[in-house]
């Protein structure tokens, strides 16, 4: 395995996660801000890690594996604390996990038919709607005691019905494919 700048950036991604997790049970500002911090590092991780493989084709099977695990990681721990807190809604939770969930044996599935699942444009937004109201939904009002809960809970539902549409876009493509090989 060649160990390039992306896969340490995924690698980075899940070493983030027990810090900002543990410091959002520190009270006050100091445990949001730090929790908010963290993650939005991780979360940068993400991004810059898929621009560097594309840009400079930099891909390996280790980052083709363990990049969606590690994205699927730090969301269902930020996902799962928000729920713990108070600070998401189980229904909208569980509709982001179950597809996080399917998508994941769905490329699982077509990996093993020897095709891969592109990421679609919606695939994009959500993520980008979905990591927006996490950093919210963390940070509260621990910032310049600006409330973020209702913008972060509106993203959270915008991103919990793309979640929906990409994951049928994705089944709708894959479908056919999926039948033809048996």
């Amino acid at each position: 395995m060649i160990w390039n700048l992306p896969n340490s950036l995924t690698a980075v991604r899940v070493f983030l996660i027990p810090f900002f997790v543990g410091f959002a049970f520190l009270p006050g500002r100091p445990g949001l801000i730090l929790s908010t911090l963290f993650f939005s590092l991780a979360a940068i991780t993400d991004w810059a890690d898929g621009y560097i493989a594309r840009r400079r084709g930099l891909y390996t099977s280790f980052g083709r594996f363990f990049d969606p695990v590690a994205d699927k990681l730090l969301v269902i721990s930020a996902l799962l604390l928000l729920l713990s807190e108070g600070r998401a809604h189980l229904l909208l939770v569980m509709v982001i996990l179950a597809r996080e969930i399917i998508i994941m044996a769905l490329r699982e599935r077509m990996s093993g038919l020897g095709m891969g699942v592109p990421v679609s444009s919606i695939g994009k937004w959500k993520t980008g709607f979905q990591m927006a109201a996490i950093i919210m939904l963390l940070l509260q009002d621990g910032l310049f005691d600006i409330p973020f809960q209702i913008p972060g809970t509106f993203c959270l539902y915008i991103s919990a019905l793309l979640a929906v549409w990409s994951g049928y876009v994705y089944f709708t493509d894959a479908w056919p494919k999926m039948h033809a090989r048996g």
